[in-house]
Parts: structure tokens; sequence; C-alpha cells
């Protein structure tokens, strides 16, 4: 085995053996090469020895497998006797076969050719049956047309049957029928040159029966959906053509020097001779503008009525069924998502409106200025457009429901697209105007910011406007918003720059006011800062309150323009407090200085005057509080033209000096007989001195009401004071138990006695607290010091004031 082994790899790795076993050998070649060798007997050698070899390696082989070499030689012969008999079985099968095919090849083919017969027959039946019934519809259609446009619509369906008579046929060469062929072809083209202008009238005039004929023509034609859409893209191109030449500046032109050539040369219905010629008339004339206006009336009125047709068409539409299949005919075309015509025609009205007046405006100055400065105009006739087409959706809808198209949910989904479209179409249409709205606000707002600007530029005395310029600017104002009532929203726009304008002259008059030393002066005559100030107050009075009226008085501006409008002119209310404030703020801190002074007076005098209270002397501080405010009214405050608003700030200086009055007249000490006649005097004075101050001191509340209830206690006894009806309802019971401390001894000192505060800051102290609980608590700690200071006087008793005190006192806790 391993030398058989070994020859066959000696054969197989040998170079000259090798080169037999190669696919591309070719003894003629080998041949030739051996033979121009150079030992040819040396090469049969080889070939001698390698054929030695193969015979020995194959009785090898044999020897070594005999047993399987005869196993498969006997079943080589099995093998072959099988085989002999299928193919005596295949022969017989085949011979079998060919008997058969004898058998049904006749009868095969004269069914074949029976069959083809019988289709050939069939076929020439129906074509003769459709040239028969053609031939009968043909007579049918020459009756129909005879009888005109009143048997259209069996015309129409007719002809539509002929159609399908005539569908995936060929009958051409057909001579009997050619006649009548061409009598159809004429025939149809008549029937939809007669629909189509019936619909066309039907349109125009609003004719629902002319409509719904003409539809049912076309639909029984089979080009419903066709011709509704060339009547959208005639409408469309209608609109088209006419807004190109409503927008035509060189047809603007020439009818606006037309219309001026005809008013120069006639006069009087003559005209005048030669020698004046016509100037060109430019964009920026009112006989363009005038023409320009006229061309814009006249495409509203056609976008109008191009809709009012396709909303009719899309009505009928809505209505109309096939009286045989009984289909809706907007059904139909809702499965090509034709329904919504109207809203559909409306985008792209509204797109050709945007396209042409961009372009306009763009190509033509003189049309987009007209359009920027009259766009009030232009919006009126948008509004006015879209008022009349509100009434479409409502009848469109109406109409859909009317049709039962389909179910629930289709109807209110085609309500709901209807409802948000009439929305989308308010707003495309305002869209197409956005560019000239834009413009025109920003020219509002500069004729609105101009004369603010020219008022705080070119003032007069201390750089102040002048009532007039004031004036000016409020009726601009009012004429803005005059010409923007044309629309709600337009107004609302204008109402927003009115806002900015109110907040601009608030900021330049702002500029203004000075608020240095000069400005809070009281000590001398008015200052310039001081005259300044007042005029732009009153300047500021003068536009808040002009132009309050002139927006109230304004007829049909929406109340929450209105209400914009007065919200924004709290910031010229604000700017007038802040400009006066820093004066009322000195004349306050002055009244308390000269009031302050009363402490210095001597109050305890136990006589009264002789001659009695009528003639009591007035205190010096008195005097002078009054000259002061006197002085105060006549030169300060007389510089101010606004009572009202004065009188509304200065309620709070005289209601503080009432108050600073009563509290430091409470906390005299020691107060005598003698003194309370003056300081009974005193109040008498008080009340003239604010009456000149602040013409209506009754309006002053509670204050005026303390200072009048407080003068008849200073003659009453403790204990008819404590009892006093008075005290606690109009009087605080804090003031009355200062007073207290007053007419009792010194060993009950007032609260700021026993704290070593002197009067001016106590005071303070009362105006940093200013609830009642607190100041009683103050005089609650005074009276226990008290009692702590008999107990260590070891005093027998304590002062008749003292219990008086205690008890209202409690009284004042408890009602807290």
């Amino acid at each position: 085995m391993a030398d058989q082994t070994t020859a066959k790899e000696d054969i197989l790795e040998n170079e000259f053996y090798h080169q037999f076993l190669s696919e591309n050998f070719d003894v003629k070649e080998h041949a030739s090469q051996v033979l121009q060798g150079s030992i040819v007997s040396e090469q049969l050698a080889k070939l001698a020895d390698g054929l030695s070899l193969l015979d020995k390696t194959i009785q090898n082989q044999v020897s070594e497998h005999y047993e399987d070499l005869l196993k498969h030689a006997t079943g080589i012969e099995t093998l072959e006797n099988v085989l002999s008999m299928m193919q005596n079985h295949i022969q017989s099968f085949s011979a079998s076969i060919e008997r058969i095919r004898a058998r049904i090849t006749e009868p095969h083919d004269k069914l074949q050719t029976q069959t083809l017969m019988l289709s050939r027959l069939q076929l020439s039946c129906e074509l003769l049956r459709r040239i028969i019934r053609i031939l009968s519809l043909s007579k049918r259609l020459q009756v129909q047309l005879q009888a005109g446009s009143k048997e259209i619509t069996k015309t129409a369906q007719t002809l539509s049957e002929l159609d399908q008579l005539n569908k995936d046929v060929d009958l051409s060469g057909v001579e009997i029928i050619e006649k009548d062929q061409k009598i159809i072809l004429r025939a149809r083209i008549e029937v939809e040159k007669q629909a189509k202008q019936m619909l066309q009238k039907g349109l125009e005039a609003q004719n629902q029966s002319q409509v719904g004929t003409a539809l049912q023509v076309f639909h029984n034609l089979g080009i419903l959906e066709s011709i509704v859409e060339s009547v959208l893209e005639n409408a469309r191109e209608t609109l088209y053509s006419g807004l190109k030449r409503a927008l035509d500046v060189e047809q603007l032109s020439q009818l606006s020097t037309s219309s001026s050539s005809n008013s120069l040369h006639q006069v009087d219905g003559k005209f005048r001779g030669p020698g004046r010629v016509a100037m060109p008339v430019t964009g920026s004339s009112p006989a363009f503008r005038t023409a320009l206006w006229a061309n814009m009336e006249r495409l509203m009125d056609q976008i109008f009525n191009s809709c009012a047709q396709v909303q009719h068409l899309q009505k009928v539409l809505a209505k109309k069924r096939d009286p045989v299949t009984h289909v809706c005919f907007l059904e139909e075309l809702n499965q090509n998502r034709n329904t919504h015509l109207v809203q559909r025609f409306w985008t792209q009205v509204t797109g050709l409106l945007t396209q042409e007046f961009n372009r306009a405006a763009s190509e033509s100055s003189h049309i987009k200025q007209a359009f920027e400065a009259e766009y009030p105009k232009l919006l009126r006739m948008s509004a006015d457009l879209w008022s009349k087409l509100q009434q479409f959706h409502q009848e469109i809808s109406a109409a859909s429901n009317a049709a039962n198209l389909a179910n629930d949910e289709y109807l209110a989904e085609e309500q709901n697209t209807a409802a948000s479209n009439q929305f989308n179409a308010e707003t495309a249409l305002r869209r197409s105007l956005a560019t000239f709205q834009n413009a025109y606000l920003s020219r509002s707002l500069s004729r609105l910011f101009d004369p603010v600007n020219l008022m705080f530029s070119s003032g007069g005395n201390e750089g102040l406007p002048s009532s007039d310029e004031c004036d000016n600017l409020i009726k601009i104002i009012q004429s803005e918003l005059t010409v923007s009532l044309v629309d709600t929203k337009l107004g609302h726009l204008v109402t927003k720059n009115v806002t900015k304008t109110i907040q601009m002259m608030a900021v330049k008059a702002e500029n203004l006011i000075l608020s240095d030393g000069d400005a809070s002066q009281v000590i001398g005559p008015p200052t310039a800062a001081q005259k300044t100030n007042a005029g732009a107050v009153n300047l500021l009075h003068q536009f808040d309150r002009n132009l309050r009226r002139a927006v109230v008085s304004l007829p049909g501006l929406p109340e929450d323009c209105v209400t914009a409008v007065t919200d924004s002119l709290r910031h010229i209310a604000t700017l007038m407090r802040n400009s006066i404030q820093p004066l009322l703020t000195s004349l306050t801190d002055a009244i308390e200085a000269i009031l302050l002074t009363m402490h210095d007076e001597d109050f305890s005098s136990p006589h009264p005057p002789e001659s009695g209270a009528a003639s009591a002397p007035c205190s010096l501080y008195m005097k002078e509080l009054q000259s002061f405010m006197s002085r105060s009214a006549a030169d300060y405050f007389s510089l101010y033209h606004s009572p009202d608003f004065l009188r509304e700030e200065l309620r709070a200086v005289a209601t503080r000096c009432l108050d600073l009055f009563v509290r430091h007249a409470s906390l005299l000490r020691p107060l005598g007989d003698g003194g309370k006649m003056k300081l009974a005097a005193d109040f008498a004075q008080m009340e003239l001195a604010i009456s000149s101050f602040y013409d209506r001191p009754a309006e002053l509340g509670r204050s005026y009401r303390v200072l009048r209830s407080f003068r008849p206690l200073l003659f009453q006894t403790v204990e008819h004071l404590a009892q006093s009806p008075a005290v606690g309802d109009v009087i605080p019971y804090s003031l009355v138990l200062h007073f207290l401390f007053a007419r009792a001894p010194a060993e009950l000192k007032s609260p700021h006695q026993g704290a070593g505060w002197s009067v001016v800051r106590y005071s303070k102290w009362l105006d940093e607290h200013a609830t009642e609980k607190e100041r009683l608590s103050v005089i609650q700690g005074a009276l226990e010091s008290y009692v702590q200071g008999v107990k260590q006087r070891q005093a027998k008793e304590f002062a008749k004031e003292y219990a008086i005190m205690v008890q209202l006192l409690q009284k004042a806790l408890a009602s807290l």
C-alpha cells in the first residue's frame, strides 16, 4: 500500500509526467518538441517507465478491490435489464399516445373551427346591434336637435349613450353609419356650445334653472369636472386681466390726461380754441388718483361678481342630483377633492391680489404712494367686499346640509373646514394689503411724532410748546383715529401709534421738568425753574383734558381703543404729579417747621384776656402760617391753570397741615386758661388759613372734622372731655390722651418727656407709627412710668386726671 502511494506521488510530482495531466496538453506540440530535442531515446525510456509504473499501479488496484469490482459489474448487468424493460414500456406508451392523438385530432380541429366561427358570429351580432342602436339613436338625436334647448338634456343623454356604444369598438369604415357618425360629432359640438352658453348666462343672471340644466348636460356628457375647472380658470383669468388693467399705469395716465384735457378745453359746454396744450398728468395728481380709485371700485365689483358666480355654481352643484343614479354632483366632484370651489377660488383671488399689488407698487411709485397714503380707502373697499361675501358661507353650508352628501362625520368635517376657511379667507384678504398697511402705519406714526418733535424743538418761552401746538397735536390724533374708523383692526393699530405718541409726549415733557433746588424753594418769589415746571404741568393738563374729550366724543371708536388711550394718559398724570411733588414736599416741610414754633410760645397764662375770647389775640406762628400759605397760593399755585389737578394734589398738603396742627396743639404743655383762649383763636384762624389755601376744606374728610371737633374740648373739664361723644368716633383716643397729659400735673409726664425726646423727634415717631395700637402702647408706658414714680415718692394718691386717662385708655384698647 505504501509502495502504491509512493509511486502515485512520484508520477504526480515528477515534472516530466505532470505535463501530461494538464488540460491544455497537445500531443502534436509535445511530439514536435521531443523531436527537436537532442535525446529522443531518453524521452522514450521515461515514457516506458511511466507506462510500466501505471500498469503496475492499475494491477495493484484491481487486485486490492477485486470484490468491489465484481459487485459493480453485477449491478451494471441488473441496471441494463431494468433499462431495457423501461424502454419497452416507453415504446408501448408512445404507441398508445399516437393512437389517441389520431382519434382526437380531427374532432379538435372541427371544434376549434366552429368556436372561431361562433366568436366571429357573436362579434358580428354585437357590431350589428351597436350599429342598429346607433342608427336608432341617431334618428332620435336628429329629432331632439330640432327641438333645440328644450330637449338639450335628453340630447346630451343620447350623446352619452352613443359614446358608450362607440367605446372600445372601432367602427371606422362602416359605410352605413359614416353619415350618422358625422351628425353625432356635429351634434356633440353644438350641444356643448349651447350648454356652455347656458351655463355662462345662468351664472351671470344667477339663474339656478339654467345652471342646473347646463350641469346636467355636462354630467350626461361625462365632462362635468373639466367644465367646472374651466369655469374657475376662466374666472381667474378674467380677474387677472381686470387686475392688470386696473393697475396699468399707462392706461391710468391716459384716462387722467383725457379727463384733464376735457376739463381744460371745455368750458360751459364749449371747447376753447387752439393754443393750449394739456400738460402730462403726473401720478401724484388728483386726476390720476381719481382714475385709480375708480378702477379699484370696478375691480372690487368684478371680484364680487366672480365670487358670486362661483358660489352660485357650488350651490347648484350641492343641490343637483342625477335623476337616474341620484348621485349628488358635488359628491361626485368630492371624489377628486373639488368640493370647496369658493374657498379654492378665493385662495387664487387673494394670491393674485397679493402678487399684482406688490408688482404694481414695485413698478410704479405713484400707485405705491396712492395705496400707502390712502390705505384706509383701500381697506374700506376690501372690507365692503368681505362684508358682501359673508353671505356665501351661510348659503353654502345650508346647501351642503340639504344635499346630505354623506354621514354625520362628513358633514361635521365639512362645516368645520368651511368655518376655518372663512377665517383664513379674511386673513388672506388682509394679508394681500399687508405691505400697504405697514407703510400706512409707519406714515401715521411719523405724522404723529413730527408735531411732538416740532413742539419741543421750537418751543417759546423756557422752551415750552404753545397751546396752539398742543391743540394741533390733538387734532392730528383725532384725525388719525377718525380715518381708522373704517376698520376695527386698523383702529386698534392706529390706537397703538397714538399710545406711543402719548408716551413720547410724556418723555419730551419730562426732559423739560427741573428738579433742582430752584424748583422746590418756597422762600422767595417763583423761580424760572418753578415757572417752567408749572408751564409743563399746564401743557400736560391741557393735553390730557382735551385728548380725553376728543377721544370720548369720537363716534364709532371701539371701547377698548378708548380705554387704551385713557390708560396711556396715566403716564401724563404721573408726570404731572412728579413735577409738582418737589414743591409740595418743600411746602409741607415749611408748614411743619412753622407749626413747630408754637411750642416756643407761651400758652401757660392762667387768666384769659379781660375782653373775653372774642378778642383773644392770634399767635405769632399762626400769623406766619397764614402769611406763608397765602403767599404760596398767590405766588406758586397761581401759576397752575388746572384747578382740579391742583386741588387733588393740595389735598394731601392740607390734610397734613391739619393733622400736624392738631397733634402739636395736643402736645402743648403747660396750658393755662389764657393759653386755651389763644389756642382756640388759633383753631379758628387755622380754618381760615386752610380755606385760603384749599377752597374746599369740607372735602378734607376726617382731618377737618377733627379740627372742628377738637376746639370745644379745650374748655371742657377732664370728666366731660372723656365722656364727649366725639372722642373715639371723630377724634382718635391717642390724640385726646395726649391732650389730657397737658391738663395733668407736671409729674404726669407726656410720652416724649418721659423718654427724653424732643417734640420734633416724637412727631416723627408718630408719623412712622400711624396705627392707633402702637400709639396707645406708648401712652400706656408713660402712665405706668407715672405709677412707678408715685410709688417711689410714696405719695398718698394719684392725680385725678390719671384715673380718667386709665379709663379712657382701657376703653380705647377695648375698641381695637
